[in-house]
């Protein structure tokens, strides 16, 4: 049965977690009015992506990552402490699967360490997995840690099986066969990626997953970004696009349904077929009559891998 889908590309406000979120569900009682189904945010909408530190030197300029670093610690997700509660309320309220990209701070362990994490919550408001991103790219390794693959499942959903890679995990073709091997029929990739390259990249990865993608960046401009954000002046320009977004949906096989949605902070919308997955896969199905087990194999360690272990 077809449904239908909407990829939020607004900005949030950025480390700000509360205000985030009250964004978060505006965009969500907006999409539910239209019919929407499935609502889908950006790698770290809560409470915004860490742009800066691919201008800032971590070295040279200490004193102010360390001072940003801090805001965001202050407002990142603490699943433990219920700030995802407003979210599960909201999807159970509108009826909607929701997809969440957020920066998520370990509280059971470290206090401090904070992971890039994706969530998918189910429409009756249930927490149905949460994965946190396997390998920060480049500069992003000075904020978040790496997550372990136990979140690295495809989960039922009232629209459909549903997976998620984060932004450069979708170039890793191991974690993407990972969730290609769990009959996934749509496949989620918030990003704060964008462009041609990154185009390319989703409309492949629909042809040889044989599944719908649905990926988004965040739209933002430097006005977006708070009069309060430390040296904001010297690091966003008002009129300048920090992302484009690109915010498309793209069918089993690889043919753009929606999008891409370039510069524009609105919401992107899309019919999706599910049943068009498995139609697709008779041809080309890369974890079934195409994997030849005789010859490779993968084998993925999803247990969750804590720092210490307690014997009372």
């Amino acid at each position: 049965m077809p449904f239908k889908a909407a990829v939020i590309q607004r900005p949030p406000v950025l480390l700000d977690l509360q205000k985030s979120i009250e964004s978060a569900i505006v965009s969500i009682e907006e999409a539910a009015a239209e019919g929407a189904s499935l609502v889908v945010f950006p790698e770290t909408f809560l409470p915004g992506y860490p742009s800066w530190i691919w201008q800032l030197r971590p070295g040279t300029d200490s004193a102010v990552t360390a001072e940003i670093h801090q805001r965001l610690l202050q407002n990142s997700v603490d699943i433990r402490r219920g700030d995802l509660d407003p979210l599960l309320e909201a999807a159970a309220q509108h009826q909607v699967t929701m997809v969440m990209g957020m920066n998520e701070i370990d509280s059971t362990y470290s206090g401090s360490t904070l992971f890039n994490t994706v969530v998918t919550i189910g429409s009756d408001g249930k927490l149905l997995n949460r994965h946190r991103k396997l390998m920060p790219t480049n500069p992003e390794r000075m904020v978040w840690g790496q997550g372990d693959a136990s979140g690295l499942r495809v989960v039922d959903t009232p629209v459909g099986r549903i997976g998620s890679l984060i932004c450069w995990e979708n170039y890793m073709p191991l974690a993407r066969y990972a969730l290609y091997s769990q009959d996934i029929d749509i496949y989620v990739a918030p990003t704060w990626d964008s462009g041609e390259n990154w185009l390319a990249t989703m409309r492949h990865i629909a042809k040889e997953g044989g599944c719908w993608v649905i990926a988004t960046a965040t739209a933002m401009k430097g006005s977006d970004v708070p009069l309060d954000f430390p040296q904001r002046d010297e690091l966003y320009e008002d009129d300048k696009w920090v992302n484009d977004g690109d915010a498309v949906v793209i069918k089993p096989g690889g043919m753009i349904a929606a999008g891409p949605h370039t510069q524009d902070t609105s919401i992107l919308y899309a019919d999706i077929d599910v049943d068009a997955a498995h139609r697709a896969r008779r041809t080309l199905d890369v974890s079934g009559h195409y994997s030849r087990p005789d010859i490779f194999s993968l084998t993925v360690d999803r247990s969750t891998l804590a720092p210490a272990k307690f014997e009372d």
